[in-house]
């Protein structure tokens, strides 16, 4: 009987496995693929990295020029009436008069106390920040991934776990049914084994729930049908040869959230530069060709017009405005010293973090291999306990019980593995340092 519910267990594992072959075989590689393409948060950080680049220009900055051109027509008719001083008197009645101006002007800011250079060396510190952010969305959104692929990991091995605790449930069921027609056992014998086996459907049935879930939840971080089937690796590979130095020596150089605010206290003296150059004086040239037209049904002049080219220059500086200056140079540098504080409190978490996180990840890594030992202790139990069960040397709890522990030996390691990987997951990724 030992041997017959062993071979029964492993052709339904087989069974499983190869109802799941027919199924899509999807990698971590194509999972990261498929969501570097499709995702959506993913899709949004692209086009707004893209529009911090568009915005470095030297027009943008006011470096250039500007040039319009205007219209201006002006018509009414009016009933008029005019006293000349010789005394004499004029009046008219529906009088229309007409004016049309018409042109081309330049204007050009050719000094501002270097702040359009400021300005614009802060438009590409500008488009740095939004590189930074999209790469922050897409390491989030690649962990995202990387955690919700390896939980459906952990779950197909719950659900192959299920699986055979139902193989040997039912094999108990008929090995108790054959023991109470022979007389060897009672019927409460019988029961529990049909009690134990309902547990066993119960919590199949929950478990094919969650890996389902996990499914749905992984196809929206794809951003694809929910639908769509598919299936995970049955191996996971967890590296074991992280070093917490090196790390810590890539975060201070890859890491997002640090890298923001080095690129904020940047964008922050770049600031400090425009309002100091609101010091010095501005000067603008200015030109222009203007057309001008004029009609009038009473008065001294019925028409006239004028065109022709207009230039000159102009020269503010501001002597004083209420220590406003002052005022504002002050909050610039705060804002400096602000941004420098950040880059110390970001830099004192992330050490944090790295140091919390690889201490989990050494933890987990120790847990794989001791779980790995009970998951072979807790088999060779069961195997010991089909034998004596099978000869009725032991109880039907004494059974029950080592079933159990095989089947929570082998959902704990299953964890441990999951876990390693998520601490691996998680440091890789505080470092900057997740591979896609």
């Amino acid at each position: 009987m030992n041997t017959k519910i062993l071979f029964s267990s492993i052709f339904l594992c087989f069974f499983c496995l190869a109802k799941m072959q027919a199924q899509e075989v999807l990698t971590i590689e194509d999972a990261m693929k498929i969501a570097l393409e499709n995702n959506f948060e993913i899709k949004i950080a692209k086009n707004n990295s893209k529009i911090s680049e568009t915005n470095v220009t030297i027009g943008n900055a006011g470096m250039l020029p500007v040039a319009t051109a205007s219209v201006t027509d002006n018509n009414s008719i009016q009933n008029s009436d005019q006293t000349r001083q010789d005394g004499t008197s004029t009046s008219l009645d529906n009088a229309k008069n007409n004016s049309l101006n018409y042109g081309v002007s330049i204007g050009w800011t050719i000094f501002d106390g270097m702040k359009m250079f400021a300005r614009h060396d802060q438009l590409k510190e500008l488009q740095k920040l939004g590189d930074s952010e999209l790469k922050r969305t897409i390491l989030f959104k690649i962990g995202q991934v990387n955690s919700a692929y390896y939980d459906l990991f952990q779950q197909q091995q719950q659900l192959a776990a299920l699986d055979t605790t139902i193989v040997i449930s039912n094999q108990r069921l008929t090995l108790a049914k054959n023991r109470f027609t022979i007389g060897k056992a009672s019927k409460l014998e019988v029961l529990n084994a049909q009690v134990d086996l309902n547990s066993d459907q119960v919590a199949l049935l929950r478990q094919k729930e969650s890996y389902a879930n996990a499914k749905i939840l992984l196809n929206q971080y794809l951003a694809r049908d929910p639908k769509i089937d598919f299936k995970v690796t049955d191996q996971v590979t967890v590296d074991s040869k992280l070093v917490l130095a090196d790390l810590i020596n890539l975060a201070q150089k890859q890491n997002q959230a640090l890298e923001t605010q080095i690129i904020n206290k940047r964008v922050a003296e770049l600031q400090l530069k425009q309002v100091k150059a609101d010091r010095y004086p501005v000067v603008r040239l200015s030109s222009g060709y203007n057309f001008a037209e004029s009609e009038s049904s009473l008065g001294f002049t019925s028409a006239t017009s004028s065109r022709g080219l207009n230039y000159g220059f102009n020269a503010t500086l501001n002597i004083f405005d209420g220590f406003n200056q002052h005022r504002n140079e002050k909050v610039a540098k705060l804002q400096i010293e602000n941004s420098q504080i950040a880059i110390e409190q970001q830099n004192m978490i992330l050490n944090s973090q790295l140091s919390i996180a690889f201490q989990t990840y050494l933890t987990n890594l120790e847990l794989i291999d001791l779980e790995e030992d009970n998951e072979a202790i807790a088999r060779q139990n069961l195997q010991i306990t089909l034998d004596k069960f099978k000869i009725g040397t032991i109880t039907t709890i004494d059974f029950r019980t080592a079933q159990l522990n095989y089947v929570n030996a082998k959902v704990r390691y299953s964890n441990a593995q999951y876990e390693a990987k998520l601490s691996e997951i998680a440091l890789k990724e505080l470092a900057g340092n997740i591979n896609f």
